[in-house]
C-alpha cells in the first residue's frame, strides 16, 4: 500500500509561482509512473502532467505546457510539480497519483490505483 501526501498548496496572484510536493510512504515509489491531475469546482479531474519512473519522460496537457515542471526525487520518495505564470484558470485541488505501470503515458484517472488527498491552489487577479 502506498500512502500519498500533498504539499505547497495555496492562494497566489496572476502571474505568481508555487511548487507543489508530493511524499510517498509505505512503499518506495521507484518503479511507479506518476501524476498530478487537478479538479476545478463542478469539473472533471484531469490530467495535468505525467513522469515516467526515473524521470526521463514526461508529458504536459497542452493548457500548462512551458509553464509547469513535473520532476521527482525517487530517492526522497517526493515528487514535485513547479508552477510557473499562473494564471486563474489554474485555480483547482491538485492531486498526485501513483500508477504500477512505471511510463509516462497514462493520463486518464483509471490508470492510478493510489492518490493523495489533494491541497487547493488558489490563483486570484
Amino acid at each position: 500500500q502506498v500512502q500519498l501526501v500533498e504539499s505547497g498548496g495555496g492562494s497566489v496572484q496572476a502571474g505568481g509561482s508555487l511548487r507543489l510536493s508530493c511524499g510517498a510512504s509505505g512503499r518506495t515509489l521507484s518503479t511507479y509512473g506518476m501524476a498530478w491531475f487537478r479538479q476545478a469546482p463542478g469539473k472533471e479531474r484531469d490530467i495535468v502532467a505525467t513522469i515516467n519512473w526515473s524521470g526521463d519522460t514526461t508529458y504536459y496537457a497542452d493548457s500548462v505546457k512551458g509553464r509547469f515542471t513535473i520532476s521527482r526525487d525517487n530517492a526522497k520518495n517526493t515528487m514535485y510539480l513547479e508552477m510557473n505564470s499562473l494564471k486563474l484558470e489554474d485555480t483547482a485541488v491538485y492531486y498526485c497519483a501513483a500508477s504500477y505501470f512505471s511510463g509516462a503515458s497514462v493520463v486518464t484517472t483509471a490508470g492510478y490505483a493510489y492518490w493523495g488527498q489533494g491541497t487547493q491552489v488558489t490563483v486570484s487577479s
